[in-house]
């Protein structure tokens, strides 16, 4: 990609050009040395390599070209830069000649770097560290998403504790992203038909590694005023903004894949803000193949692949119909289908309103939560599309989150990861774990120690600069040079600031948590950060108690509030706290991967059982509070003594106790077991392979499948499905016979199949067992065909009298080879 520096660099420093465009390398200790040796101040402010190469003076740059250590660093980078690039990766070593899937990642937000503000929280942060994993395991794949010119807001808190969303202006120039050009050298665009106009949007490109991350931006000077501002904000409140961001998303990052000449197998939508891609992909493929919408969408479907992140039903996008008549009737009439039709992708079955996951869940051939706890959710928040079939048979699966390991890790840990394995540990974690056997307890010790003293001076130095930049007292700066004790023991607490994550759980009780700070003999101290959304009152009461809670007069020294939580606090946090507090309420908690950094760094989770720590958890790894089933809205107060019970007769005297040499011995066996047993398998890394495994190459396969041979496949299930939907209301149970036969319970039940045959169906005995995570299925034989098509035909199946015959119950579902059952043919009758 060509640089968009507008100044040259002196020749030795011209690769840094490169390097500042890349956003794979924002985790690179070695990129991160050379920046801020150009700028201190300006990196520790930015985080950004366009600002400082942008604004370096020349003196300061030619300095830069003649300094040996520099160079060094330097040429240590583009060292890596290349083995990177010349190593063969993971999906090198697993294609073994398959024709390799192209995956089009969408997404409403990307969290690469501070110096690409385009992100609120974890969606966006997961979404990051997906495309670098992406490259590193040479996963083809290309990001789709949204440039905003302000981005979310950045919180700035009052001397009253008071949130105040500040809304600054990303000026492109200093982005580390370049328009995408044509072969004629314009800046190329894409174009959104809207009621009674053309929205122009541009096409921006950033590079992370072997991934491109494509963005679409509506501040083009050939759009009307009040159209400009639709990318502006992130999640902007306004439902017709929303609206509009989503149809630019969805329909517009289609047509620029197309405009690009990516030719995408996979449309993965990061959650249903995207869903429009299903019906724009759809609409694409009917107009190029010359069939109907219907078996288009039949066709591309398939290589849908649609992961929810919601956890409850509000979080859903949804939209008024009558706001969809009015803009998205251009999309209708291009896919030519009535806005009726259209409307029903997305309608839910009760409300009637138009929602986005819904339609996400109707245009995917696999559906997925992000832990395991999430899919069983799902699959409770998805049912209503599923009438008649159990819970545990609603077709969403999970593949749980993890995070770019190379990203989160710190200086300190970076260094001592490599201490024992001196190699790419980043693209081996299973191997940089195993050795860390190697190192001693002294060394492990040592390590955390300075990951905690890192910690508490970045802390000390972000307070005395904002009590500077208030205009502070000298006291007052004093006294903030002198907050934390980098030898006491560091809880972290960093969420957004809303009601299910209970943001005040540990402040419930003011007087036994003070007490815990303000122990002389085993200190403690404590870091909170997080925003609540503009909009959410609640919330941001919330923030304001906890500023409040740590201005006290007895804990101002301990218990301090980080203003305006990004990925630079979040990873400072995140690589020196001793233990990592998350607390949910179960299971509202959809993953929670920020408690997923601190492994590579050392620090212990703390959490109730949710989200991913539901399947993390066990007593060599770090602690568990609140109970294993649905929080039911009263359990604050006993999770809250639970809490405090822990902090105060296992963890804090775990941490405390020391042998002979100093060493908290049993707290040191819990940091090497989280390390070495977590940090790899919650790692993005892993998710990726398993989205590729399970998830991109079968939607591959399906799609090439279905769309070969004119759609041959494609307009059979359509055949079939209009079939099916036609003669199920005739399909009826007659009577069911049950005898008992040498220990067995022999089942014969007649059916009527109204004129399907009986190799389009699946007749079954059904038990749920609460001791199995799936129910047995078992299939009943055909013992006796109708003579006609209206007589019924007789079904046979025997099982062991292990459990009283009324456990089971005779079934009838669909039944195609080429259908996903239920996700596309949800019929199912049962035996009454």
């Amino acid at each position: 990609m060509p640089s968009r520096l507008s100044r040259l660099l002196p020749d030795p420093l011209k690769p840094l050009a490169d390097l500042a465009f890349d956003l794979r390398w924002t985790g690179s200790q070695t990129a991160a040395r050379l920046w801020e040796r150009l700028d201190p101040e300006m990196w520790e402010r930015t985080h950004n390599p366009v600002t400082i190469l942008m604004n370096a003076p020349e003196e300061r740059l030619a300095e830069a070209a003649q300094d040996e250590e520099l160079q060094g660093e330097l040429n240590l980078w583009l060292e890596r830069v290349a083995r990177h690039e010349s190593e063969p990766t993971w999906f090198d070593s697993r294609a073994a000649g398959e024709l390799p899937p192209s995956v089009a990642y969408f997404s409403m937000e990307f969290g690469l770097s501070e110096a690409l503000p385009i992100y609120s929280g974890g969606l966006g942060i997961l979404a990051g560290d997906h495309l670098k994993s992406a490259s590193s395991q040479g996963v083809p794949l290309t990001g789709v998403g949204l440039l905003y010119q302000q981005g979310y807001f950045r919180q700035v808190i009052t001397d009253d504790g008071s949130q105040v969303a500040m809304h600054p202006y990303n000026e492109p120039g200093s982005l580390p992203v370049t328009p995408a050009q044509g072969p004629d050298g314009r800046w190329l665009r894409v174009t959104l038909d809207l009621p009674g106009i053309t929205l122009m949007l541009r096409i921006w490109e950033a590079r992370v590694g072997r991934v491109r991350l494509l963005l679409l931006d509506s501040n083009d000077p050939m759009n009307r005023p009040e159209d400009r501002p639709i990318t502006a904000q992130l999640y902007n409140a306004d439902r017709r903004t929303r609206l509009l961001q989503e149809l630019v998303l969805g329909v517009g990052g289609w047509k620029l894949l197309e405009t690009l000449g990516i030719a995408a197998d996979v449309c993965h939508l990061n959650e249903g803000h995207a869903a429009f891609a299903v019906i724009a992909r759809a609409a694409s493929y009917a107009k190029s193949h010359s069939v109907p919408f219907d078996t288009a969408l039949w066709a591309t479907r398939a290589g849908n692949v649609f992961t929810t992140h919601t956890p409850i039903e509000a979080g859903f996008d949804r939209f008024d119909p009558d706001l969809l008549r009015k803009y998205a009737a251009p999309l209708a009439k291009s896919a030519g289908i009535s806005m009726d039709e259209l409307l029903a992708l997305g309608r839910e079955p009760s409300a009637g309103l138009f929602n986005m996951a819904f339609l996400a869940m109707r245009g995917s051939g696999r559906v997925n939560g992000v832990s395991r706890l999430h899919g069983e959710v799902s699959r409770q928040l998805f049912a209503p599309l599923f009438p008649g079939w159990p819970f545990a048979e609603v077709p969403v699966t999970h593949i749980t989150n993890g995070v770019h390991v190379p990203t989160w890790d710190s200086t300190v840990a970076n260094a001592f990861w490599r201490k024992g394995y001196p190699f790419s540990w980043s693209r081996k974690l299973d191997d940089a774990a195993a050795s860390l056997t190697n190192l001693s307890d002294q060394d492990l010790w040592a390590f955390r120690n300075a990951a905690r003293a890192e910690l508490v001076a970045y802390v000390r130095h972000r307070m005395v600069r904002r009590t500077d930049e208030r205009g502070a007292s000298p006291a007052e700066r004093e006294r903030a040079a002198s907050i934390l004790d980098p030898h006491a023991l560091t809880i972290g607490f960093a969420r957004r600031f809303t009601s299910y994550k209970r943001p005040g759980l540990l402040l419930f009780d003011v007087k036994r948590i003070v007490g815990i700070l303000t122990n002389g003999s085993r200190p403690v101290q404590l870091l909170i950060a997080g925003k609540a959304h503009p909009n959410d009152g609640h919330g941001a009461e919330l923030v304001r108690e906890a500023v409040r809670f740590c201005l006290r007069e007895d804990v101002w020294d301990r218990a301090i509030f980080l203003e305006d939580y990004d990925m630079g606090v979040a990873a400072a946090l995140t690589g020196g706290v001793d233990i990592w507090l998350n607390n949910p309420a179960r299971p509202k908690e959809a993953c929670g991967t920020s408690g997923m950094k601190t492994l590579v760094n050392g620090g212990l989770h703390l959490s109730t059982l949710d989200g991913w720590w539901d399947e993390a958890y066990s007593p060599e790894v770090g602690w568990a509070f609140g109970g294993s089933e649905e929080d039911n809205g009263d359990s604050e107060r006993p999770d809250a003594d639970e809490l405090y019970s822990l902090l105060e007769t296992q963890i804090i005297p775990e941490f405390y106790t020391r042998d002979e040499h100093g060493l908290p011995l049993r707290w040191l066996q819990r940091v090497r077991a989280s390390m070495t047993t977590l940090t790899p398998h919650f790692s993005s890394d892993r998710m990726v392979r398993d989205y590729t495994e399970d998830a991109y190459v079968p939607a591959t396969r399906a799609y090439r499948h279905r769309t070969t041979g004119s759609s041959k496949v494609a307009r059979d299930l359509q055949a079939w499905y209009l079939g099916m939907h036609h003669a199920w209301p005739a399909v009826q149970f007659g009577p069911c016979e049950v005898t008992r036969v040498e220990g067995m319970w022999r089942f014969a039940v007649e059916l009527v199949l109204g004129g399907l045959t009986p190799g389009e169906v699946r007749v079954e005995l059904y038990r749920e067992d609460p001791t199995r995570p799936t129910p047995e299925k078992l299939p009943m034989q055909l013992v006796r065909p109708p003579a006609h098509a209206n007589d019924s035909s007789l079904y046979l199946a025997e099982v062991p009298a292990a459990f009283p015959a009324e456990n089971y119950t005779a079934r009838v579902v669909a039944s195609h080879p080429e259908a996903v059952t239920p996700l596309e043919a949800p019929f199912i009758r049962w035996q009454k």
